[in-house]
């Protein structure tokens, strides 16, 4: 492929990543449309938070334009490692304190700095034995990627200090649709759905007036040692008034990490069911739910009976990502 072959494929990748939906706001304040990205931390920000970004210094976060900047294919790939804002928020934003607030598009520039030199250069939001000293690779200025630089401490703090574990691997859920979701409008709803696990919350887009509606959305949540169940609800999104809740549903987690910590490293072997969330009077599931190695991957695909309302189901995709990854 010549040259120019490369960028443009290089950049059409890029925009791709960019189109997912936890890529649309900016990471930090949530700015829509960011058009800038920290190629070494594996995050798009808006150009007001672009601004704290270099000022970090290129050592703590390497700032591109998505659009004017020439990119490596190293700066490329450690993008897609790391899989865009809400990946990266579910580890440098594991430790929010309660009632924390982030600031907004609007902020001041003093409370967006404030911010973000706690949320990089400091690494307050992670418990201090999980901190991570960046060191720029020998090969080029660009950091090592942000999944291994947060694996290697978690590792490292895990082997040194006996008790000191928080967390044991990533779960990627994969939200795919809604069928026959409740009415909470004239005629219709404005759909989303939140994920939460521990402390940690994730949301899906709003469609709008759909009682069908196809995310596709992939988001990310960390795994603490002590972990419970991975509960979900669905809203309908209101302009003027508190949203309305669509029902409700828990999923048990452990079936797909036992299965997944049993078989060790997936990649050893082909494509293979290895457990299953048996459907019960006190769970959710709509029918049994296998565990499976697809492609080298731990997945898990289920569909749930939303509770505590008159109708409505959901459909996701679960994935386990262990530490070693």
């Amino acid at each position: 492929m010549s040259e120019l072959g490369r960028r443009t494929s290089g950049k059409r990748r890029l925009k791709d990543l960019l189109l997912k939906s936890d890529n649309r706001i900016c990471a930090d304040c949530g700015a829509p449309d960011p058009k800038w990205a920290s190629a070494n931390i594996g995050v798009f920000i808006c150009l007001k938070c672009c601004g704290v970004h270099r000022s970090l210094g290129t050592h703590i976060s390497k700032v591109l334009s998505v659009t004017l900047d020439d990119w490596s294919d190293e700066e490329i790939d450690a993008m897609f490692e790391v899989g865009g804002n809400s990946s990266a928020n579910a580890i440098y934003e594991a430790f929010l304190p309660e009632g924390f607030s982030k600031p907004g598009p609007d902020s001041s520039h003093e409370e967006r700095s404030r911010f973000i030199r706690s949320k990089y250069e400091l690494q307050d939001f992670l418990k201090p034995s999980l901190r991570i000293v960046s060191v720029p690779s020998r090969k080029s200025s660009l950091q090592s990627s942000f999944s291994r630089k947060i694996m290697d401490g978690f590792r490292t703090s895990n082997s040194s200090q006996e008790g000191m574990v928080e967390f044991i691997g990533l779960l990627k859920v994969k939200v795919i649709k809604g069928s026959n979701l409740a009415i909470r409008d004239m005629l219709s709803s404005d759909p989303y759905v939140v994920l939460t696990l521990g402390q940690q919350t994730v949301q899906t887009n709003v469609i709008r007036s759909n009682l069908n509606p196809t995310w596709n959305e992939e988001l990310m949540l960390s795994v603490p040692q002590s972990y419970g169940p991975l509960k979900l609800k669905v809203f309908d999104h209101d302009t003027f008034s508190a949203d309305d809740i669509m029902g409700e549903a828990e999923v048990d987690i452990q079936p797909l990490i036992t299965s997944a910590m049993a078989f060790g490293d997936a990649g050893m072997f082909g494509n293979m069911q290895i457990g299953k969330w048996l459907k019960s009077h006190d769970n959710a599931l709509i029918d049994d739910s296998t565990i499976n190695i697809v492609d080298g991957k731990v997945k898990q695909e289920l569909s749930l009976k939303l509770q505590n309302v008159e109708s409505g189901e959901v459909d996701l995709e679960l994935e386990w990502m262990p530490l070693e990854q």
